[in-house]
Order: C-alpha cells, then structure tokens, then sequence
C-alpha cells in the first residue's frame, strides 16, 4: 500500500493523539486535527511539530472544529489543495460527560451530540462529495464498547451520543458502499489510565439536581471507578487502539473489517457484537441487498 493521506480528529490528546502519531510512523501522511491551534492548543501543537521533528515523520497540525461547518469546508479543501486526495478519515472527535441524566438540560445533552455525533456529520458533508468523486478512502470510526456492552450509569449523554454514531456508521457503510468506500468501526473499550477522558469530562451545571442524586448515590461512580481500574490488567494501554487503526488501515482494499473491539476488561460488547452482526447481514440478505455489505472496489 502507498502512503496514505489520513485525517485524524480531535487529535490534540488521547487516542486521536496516539493515533496521528502511530500512523505517521508507519509512514502515511497524517492531518492531526483540531481547533483553536495558536490558542488553547498551541501547546499540543508544538508537541506535535517536536513528535515529527524527533521522528523525522509526516505529522502535520490541522485547524479543524468539528462543532462548525465551515471549519470542516475549510479543512478539507486545505488538504486536497495539498495533495488532490483523501485516503483515510478517523472520525475520533469526542467528548465525555459524566453525572446524573436529569440534571443535563436539554442544551447541555445537545452539545454531547453536537461534538460526538453532528461532529462526523459535519465532516462528512465536507469530505464525501470528494470521496465519492475519486471512488476510493476508509472510513473509520472510533466507537465505544458502552453502546453495547456493560458499562456504568451516570455517562447517558455520552453512552447516547456513541450509540448515536454507531448507528450512523453502520448506515453510512451501506449507503457509501457503491461509490467504493470502505468503513471500519474500532470500538475502544475503558481505559482508566492513559487518556485524559475521565479528568476532562464535562459535568451538568444544574447542581441542585446533582447534589439531590448525591445525597443518594454518593461514592457510586468512584467506587466503580475503582473497581474498573482493579479490573483493567497492567497491559491495558491505549496505544493498542492506535494500533489497531493503523493496522486496520495497512490492510489491503477489501480485507478490513468492518468492526474490531480493543477491551481489556470483557464488558461483553465483543459478544454482544457478535449476533448483531450475524442478524444485520442475515437481514440485508434476506431483503436483496446484500451487495452493500461490501464496498464496490475500483482500481486506483
């Protein structure tokens, strides 16, 4: 395979940020995306010119907010001004929130979708009139195993918004399958070390609503917390979801998968994933469109 040209979002930290790094060593040509470059990510972004500079790699920053159309447009040209193509798009942008479900309004739940969901919708919008027209690219879309597996309370709008976008990838895949695009699902499961996620988790501002739960769950998310990193083994890291985006995008054309699960704590999504795999593709069969389980592969 050449090397590709690969754009990564909500790559200033965590696994958006192991994997433009990983897969610049592996020798692609990475957009690390992100918004606000000379502000609030000017350090993530200095570290990143260090990263390529150290490891003589393609990695290059991208003003990219997912939150804002234009942002997107603008995105997208910059990289076909640079290079006429687009092989590979990480939709991994995201944010989690964390605390009781009635004491997110309506507003607040919305942001969640607005950056988890509407994010890949905006960039999407902005990047397959382009993919289409060339009849070649992946799509891969960084998951969660709360969408389907075990998983905690006190995450709904995230746990929604993932499921949300689960969904979406799944019909994109069908519905891009015709025009030779190919769609990957890596599901991460959680990692209570190594990524920023849970300190930077966005919390409800409607603190009466909070302290009313408190005062009957307190402890509750600490002591699952606690009980999940006592789970989590040593080699728990998330750099093996880096890896596997990357070697999901070195698979030759037509030998990806269409979903992988990266969990060290067996929540249960790997099997839960399992059937209902097995009934959408017995479906799409059984309704005579079984043809857009697989992309229509061009020669490039």
């Amino acid at each position: 395979m050449r090397p590709a040209i690969i754009l990564v979002t909500g790559a200033s930290s965590g696994i958006g940020k192991l994997g433009a790094r990983t897969l610049a060593r592996a020798g692609h040509t990475v957009y690390a995306s992100m918004r606000d470059l000379d502000g609030r990510n000017a350090a993530a972004v200095r570290e990143l010119h260090e990263f390529a500079e150290a490891h003589r790699v393609d990695l290059r920053p991208l003003e990219l907010d997912v939150q804002s159309q234009q942002s997107a447009d603008r995105a997208i040209d910059a990289i076909y001004a640079a290079h006429g193509r687009l092989d590979v798009l990480v939709h991994n942008a995201g944010h989690l929130l964390v605390g009781p479900a009635e004491a997110f309004t309506p507003e607040e739940m919305m942001r969640a979708y607005d950056v988890n969901v509407l994010g890949a919708q905006r960039v999407n919008r902005a990047a397959l009139p382009r993919l289409r027209a060339q009849q070649f690219g992946l799509l891969v879309w960084i998951g969660s195993t709360t969408t389907r597996g075990g998983r905690p309370p006190f995450m709904s709008p995230y746990a929604a918004a993932k499921a949300a976008l689960d969904s979406l990838a799944v019909d994109y895949a069908c519905e891009t399958a015709r025009f030779g695009l190919e769609t990957a699902i890596v599901v991460p499961g959680a990692f209570t070390r190594g990524t920023a996620h849970f300190p930077n988790a966005g919390r409800p501002a409607d603190a009466a609503t909070v302290a009313a739960y408190d005062a009957r769950y307190h402890g509750v998310m600490d002591a699952i917390g606690e009980r999940l990193a006592a789970l989590t083994p040593a080699e728990a890291d998330p750099q093996a979801v880096a890896d596997e985006v990357a070697r999901v995008v070195a698979l030759p054309a037509g030998q990806r998968p269409f979903r992988t699960v990266v969990d060290f704590l067996g929540d249960g999504f790997a099997e839960v994933s399992e059937v209902a795999e097995r009934v959408r593709v017995e479906f799409a069969e059984r309704v005579g469109i079984g043809d857009l389980l697989t992309p229509t592969l061009t020669r490039r």
